[in-house]
């Protein structure tokens, strides 16, 4: 009898594989909550394009929380949708879920926050209308959403558990004001680093961090972790280990020519992963070769143009000269200057499209003057799409 494929493309794995220096630290922030009782540090920021396994790491950390004592809330940004509502909400389920605090006292801090920030949705007697009070200045809400996290990581602590930690992911997408009244309620816990059982970690595109400095000139003392493609020993055991646990295996050709197509890109690996297991329908005892991986590309193959389309149409006029000068040269590394003379421009003319496109995470910075796509694949399809 087949056996179902033990891999997870665009959702967490079953296993978290690598990212042991990053897990490491992380732990390190937690712990320093759960020994000292005090705020971890500066908010966490996992930046990386897409694909490189932030959420992942994220979730495993909320896990790894739980079990340390945390109560943990997570919010997902979304465009154009208030962050400190959803943070509000969020808090206060983990709050009945964990059975911290009273109703009152939860309703008394929640409708605090909600007038005070002055978002529709936080007030637990209904959405606040939006001519019901004016803006509150920035201090006010700076000062309710400091309350709300003091007083409930506090209280966690006080029932005996580690304390508060807050997860956000996408924070690209948060609105920059509301970042900015994040930041400086963080900022002003700092203060009382002591009183603050807390953690705030949060990921989001390349350009979160660049957003975060601009939205609180101290943003740059937060902690900035950027994410890369597994080395070949991470990705060798992102392939091999699901298939052993289920008692089936790969042939060396068959890992080799996998590991190339994913090049290291942790969603690649799960997806060739799946495609190949698709092919094979594999058995207990089975051995995944050559030709199935060799299938499994071709299944994948629907999956990965629709991913480089929407990137392709993601961009501008401009962007899109940009892209295609770098396909002209490949999937390996292209040097700015090459894609520069491509383009017929001086250098310094392509920074803008460049930034933008580092920006969304559809290229990345691969050493002093060079870049590559973040997705292995897209410069053989624009070649295509352009050729064709």
């Amino acid at each position: 009898m087949a056996i179902s494929s033990p891999f997870t493309p665009g959702d967490l794995p079953r296993v978290l594989i690598g990212r042991a220096r990053e897990r490491t630290r992380l732990g390190d922030l937690l712990a320093r909550v759960v020994t000292f009782g005090e705020l971890a540090g500066p908010p966490v920021v996992l930046h990386a394009p897409r694909g490189l396994g932030k959420t992942s790491l994220l979730r495993d950390t909320e896990d790894r929380a739980r079990e340390l004592g945390f109560v943990t809330a997570w919010v997902a940004c979304a465009k154009g949708s208030p962050m400190l509502a959803e943070l509000a909400t969020s808090v206060r389920q983990a709050l009945v879920d964990a059975d911290i605090l009273d109703e009152r006292t939860r309703r008394g801090v929640l409708a605090t926050v909600g007038l005070e920030v002055g978002v529709p949705g936080i007030t637990l007697k209904g959405e606040l209308a939006p001519g019901d009070a004016p803006a509150p200045p920035p201090a006010a809400a700076i000062a309710g959403l400091e309350r709300m996290l003091h007083t409930f990581a506090a209280s966690i602590r006080d029932r005996g558990g580690a304390g508060l930690l807050v997860l956000i992911d996408e924070l690209h997408a948060a609105p920059y004001a509301e970042l900015g009244i994040l930041l400086n309620a963080m900022q002003n816990l700092a203060g009382r680093r002591a009183d603050n059982p807390l953690a705030l970690m949060t990921a989001g595109l390349p350009s979160t961090p660049e957003m975060i400095m601009r939205a609180a000139t101290f943003g740059e003392r937060s902690e900035f972790i950027g994410l890369e493609r597994f080395d070949e020993p991470d990705a060798r055991r992102v392939l091999a280990e699901p298939a052993t646990a289920v008692d089936v295996s790969w042939t060396d050709d068959a890992l080799r020519v996998a590991l190339d197509i994913a090049d290291g890109n942790p969603y690649l690996l799960q997806l060739v992963g799946d495609a190949t297991w698709q092919a094979a329908a594999p058995e207990a005892g089975a051995k995944l070769g050559v030709a199935a991986v060799g299938s499994g590309e071709r299944l994948m193959a629907g999956q990965l143009a629709a991913m480089c389309r929407a990137r392709w149409d993601s961009a501008s006029e401009l962007e899109q000269a940009f892209l295609g000068a770098m396909a002209d040269f490949g999937e390996e590394v292209v040097p700015r200057e090459r894609i520069a003379t491509t383009m017929q421009r001086e250098s310094r003319a392509i920074s803008v499209p460049r930034a933008r496109l580092i920006d969304r995470g559809i290229i990345e910075a691969a050493g002093r003057g060079k870049l590559r796509f973040t997705l292995p694949g897209m410069a053989t399809w624009i070649r295509d799409y352009q050729g064709g």
